[in-house]
């Protein structure tokens, strides 16, 4: 087989990139490990930058994100049973909008499909080779019969585990990670959202969060131990939990019946290149987020737009744009690393500090820090700009 770009990876970027190359007539083949079901099964992030919904939209793919998803104006920050608003619109004049990416993901297949777009799936034993020629080939197994892919340029959009990050040549790439001491008890729910806008709350049992999937399945968080088993958590405990760290005069946290719940470690990882030879790493590929800032998907998106556009030009004649992505994306995406930092550090109790007294000095400074941002209007500013979404 031949083509001009080899996605590997059918989750949102590849399938977003994938819309970006065909509309332009630029020829591309997606490979996909999982099977259809597993791809359209996966429940992730679902808050959408301002630049993420536009690129959605440029492409004509935002009907039923337009028609489903639910726009905020802002977030709510809480501590100390206050609740105060930071307004994006008046703050920035932009928004976010909820809209799932397992939602996203179903809307970029079905048009992949209804165009007849090169998608395999089940694609097991995938192996890029040749990356830093002029002819590198994807190989793959699928239905116990080898192929091989030909293309101009691979594209690694598939995830952390994935297969090329490590296909970089030894020695080539350096990685940077941070670990921290907090993990996230996510739930689904079966019932309205109890909040115009989503909730971050900092509580000294541990932060929690008040989002929603859409106007009738909420999404809600617990800051739990690293080393937390989901067994150890009965519907009746998460509610409680989320009942005393979201409590706040005059509102009412409506439960209903939850239909999943997963714990989720934070790290943060970047890899220090993005491109090897015609090899080229989008999103979980090549870096990671804590989820606090809501940054994950739309950094995937934001490199697809940028690696996109630099192989539509590419196409034209220009190599420049190509040759810069990996300093392009990476230095927004470390912008994005500081604020999802920040945000995680503001946000959630320190209970591995072994000193009570130093536990409480740090929880004290977080208020501090709140009562900061939430009362200066350029600190509230920098936050909606950042939350947002930085250009790209």
């Amino acid at each position: 087989m031949q083509t001009s770009v080899a996605i590997i990876g059918a989750g949102p970027a590849g399938l977003l990139l994938g819309h970006i190359l065909g509309q332009a007539g630029i020829p591309f083949v997606i490979l996909e490990r999982s099977s259809r079901e597993h791809v359209l099964s996966r429940i992730r992030a679902g808050v959408l930058e301002q630049g993420s919904v536009d690129v959605v939209a440029s492409l004509g793919l935002d009907a039923n994100l337009r028609e489903r998803g639910l726009e905020h104006g802002g977030i709510h920050l809480q501590y100390e049973g206050k609740r105060r608003h930071v307004d994006f619109r008046e703050l920035v004049g932009r928004t976010v909008t909820v809209y799932g990416q397992q939602a996203l993901v179903t809307d970029l297949l079905a048009e992949h499909e209804r165009l007849g777009s090169a998608i395999v799936f089940d694609a097991s034993d995938v192996s890029p080779r040749g990356i830093d020629g002029a002819d590198p080939v994807v190989g793959y197994s699928k239905d116990g019969i080898r192929h091989e892919l030909h293309s101009d340029f691979v594209v690694g959009a598939d995830g952390y585990h994935g297969i090329c990050r490590p296909s970089f040549p030894s020695g080539s790439l350096e990685t940077y990670e941070r670990s921290y001491p907090f993990a996230w008890l996510g739930i689904l729910a079966d019932v309205a959202p109890s909040t115009d806008d989503l909730i971050y709350a900092l509580h000294p049992d541990g932060f929690a969060m008040h989002s929603m999937r859409s106007r009738r399945v909420s999404r809600l968080y617990l800051q739990v131990n690293p080393g937390a088993s989901i067994d150890d958590w009965s519907d009746e405990r998460i509610w409680d939990g989320l009942q005393t760290r979201l409590g706040v005069d005059g509102w009412t946290l409506e439960q209903g019946p939850i239909t999943e719940k997963s714990i989720t470690p934070m790290r943060s990882f970047v890899t220090s290149t993005l491109a090897s030879g015609r090899l080229f790493l989008v999103g979980d590929a090549g870096h990671i987020v804590p989820p606090t800032g809501a940054k994950g998907l739309n950094s995937a998106i934001a490199d697809v737009a940028l690696l996109g556009r630099a192989l539509l030009e590419q196409r034209a004649g220009d190599d420049a744009p190509l040759a810069s992505y990996s300093d392009r994306a990476l230095a927004r995406q470390w912008q994005v690393q500081h604020f999802s930092q920040w945000m995680t550090e503001m946000l959630h109790v320190h209970h591995e500090v072994p000193d009570a007294a130093a536990r409480a000095f740090r929880y004290r400074s977080q208020v501090g820090q709140l009562e900061y941002v939430t009362g200066s209007q350029h600190a509230m500013a920098s936050l909606a700009e950042q939350y947002a979404g930085l250009p790209f």
